[in-house]
């Protein structure tokens, strides 16, 4: 009896498979086409799901299936799952002659899964979700290239000036990653259940795909993680610890990362969003990750986003202030002046955002770095400093401040007036001198009287210097001559 219930069993199935086989495009294996079959990964058992379809078992050749349009309602979840077997196959783009009609076969197939999780016609079974979301990983997840700076040993140029490398998948990459999108986004999406396979792991191996080279991989990447962090909170606190690793590594070990600058972007908006009072783990982030970024060398990269998020966390809390203005001096460079511009920009947006109880806390150091570049002999860090009086909100605080201000940059103002090089270093030197006297005239003209005398006496000082080695040197001529006699 027990024999003839498994016949029975086995039977029935094989009529359902050959069904399936007619309606969907794929029969008996055949001949394997090496280098166009999907991966070991996207082979999956066949098995029966009874809240979904069932798992087709794994296909050999890469051939048309239907539109979902033309099943029934009813054949559209297996229809799904056999169009992801597809989206399974990895071709060689390398060489664009290679497997051509099956690519575009790829490529139409994914189109028509993006139209169809975006028109919402058919809630998508848990099954679907979780071999779409394998199918997404075995596409996207991938080990990068080499970047091109480090098989020439050049320094890495910024990507917007370069257009750089471009990924030769990227026709059906990108299909994928917007498949990727269309599916967190979607309103059916049960994060309940989606997190089970949008996990760690998966978010960790979203993150080391902004290390590509490929400035429209990292854009769609940029917004896909951006939306995880809005939909997903339970990997609220993950992201941001994962991103602030991906800092860490690249502060102090590698120096080279290409998507520090769209990681600050989603930062930026992240921070935007921080609640207040500010939690002691962000501010230790600002101090630990976001302050350090200002010393690799390729700031300028990413500069533009660093200074936003950096002005976030002063504009939430405006205590904050003190702790970035010292963190900017500690790691204010000595030698390379564009970088001093940049610091110079930034530090005026923070210097907007202070009031004048932090400002005070931090104004000695701050002004003597201020007046170093006033005196700088690359004009641009000159102009940029001298540009900081043209701030009504920083005059203010200056003004409020002068007895202490005005004595630490008068030196450096008097040294700009009587030596530049630059004749509009020069005007500009004077015009901030004029403010200084219209502020406080007294002050100024103490300030005045107090170089004067000290460049007395640093005249005398010389002079006596010069008359101690002219003694020096007549000496030695002198027993040079007695030497000589003597002989």
């Amino acid at each position: 009896m027990f024999k003839k219930i498994i016949k029975g069993g086995q039977r029935k199935s094989s009529k359902s498979n050959s069904t399936d086989a007619s309606l969907y495009g794929y029969g008996p294996p055949i001949s394997h086409n090496p280098g166009s079959g999907p991966n070991s990964n996207a082979v999956v058992a066949q098995a029966q799901n009874p809240d979904g379809p069932m798992v087709p078992p794994p296909m050999t050749t890469v051939e048309p299936l239907p539109l979902f349009r033309d099943v029934s309602v009813s054949e559209r979840q297996n229809l799904f799952m056999r169009k992801l077997q597809i989206c399974c196959f990895r071709f060689d783009f390398s060489n664009t002659l290679k497997s051509s009609r099956e690519k575009e076969i790829k490529r139409q197939t994914l189109l028509e899964l993006v139209d169809f999780i975006q028109s919402g016609s058919g809630k998508i079974s848990d099954v679907c979700q979780e071999e779409m979301i394998k199918m997404i990983g075995l596409n996207i997840f991938r080990c990068l290239p080499p970047a091109s700076h480090e098989n020439t040993g050049l320094e890495a140029t910024d990507p917007e000036e370069d257009e750089g490398y471009l990924e030769p998948s990227w026709p059906h990459l990108q299909i994928v990653y917007e498949l990727l999108l269309r599916y967190i986004v979607s309103s059916e999406t049960d994060t309940k259940f989606a997190k089970r396979y949008i996990d760690h792991s998966f978010v960790l191996k979203l993150l080391d795909l902004f290390d590509s080279e490929d400035h429209r991989e990292r854009a769609f990447l940029k917004t896909i993680l951006h939306r995880i962090y809005g939909k997903f909170m339970v990997h609220r606190p993950f992201i941001r610890k994962a991103i602030n690793n991906i800092f860490y590594r690249f502060i102090y070990e590698t120096e080279r990362h290409n998507g520090i600058r769209e990681l600050l972007e989603i930062l930026g908006s992240i921070i935007n969003g921080f609640a207040l009072p500010m939690k002691e783990e962000h501010k230790l982030f600002l101090v630990r990750a976001l302050i350090p970024l200002h010393k690799p060398k390729p700031v300028a990269m990413y500069h533009q986003q660093l200074s936003y998020s950096i002005i976030q966390f002063v504009e939430k809390d405006y205590k904050l202030a003190d702790t970035v203005i010292r963190g900017l001096l500690k790691y204010w460079p000595l030698t390379n002046c564009q970088k001093e511009v940049l610091f110079l920009g930034e530090l005026e947006e923070v210097l907007e955002a202070t009031r004048p109880a932090e400002f005070q806390r931090c104004m000695v150091p701050l002004f003597r770095q201020i007046a170093r570049c006033l005196n700088s002999s690359h004009f641009q860090v000159a102009e940029r400093a001298l540009f900081l009086w043209n701030n009504e909100h920083i005059v203010s605080l200056v003004a409020q401040n002068r007895q202490v201000i005005l004595p630490i940059v008068f030196k450096a103002l008097e040294k700009n007036v009587q030596n530049h090089w630059n004749q509009a270093i020069h005007g500009l030197t004077v015009n901030v001198q004029k403010m200084f006297m219209e502020m406080d005239a007294e002050l100024f003209d103490e300030c005045e009287r107090q170089f004067e005398e000290k460049e007395s006496r640093a005249q005398e000082v010389e002079e006596q210097r010069e008359m101690t080695w002219k003694k020096l040197a007549d000496a030695a001529v002198q027993r040079g001559e007695d030497d000589m006699v003597t002989d």
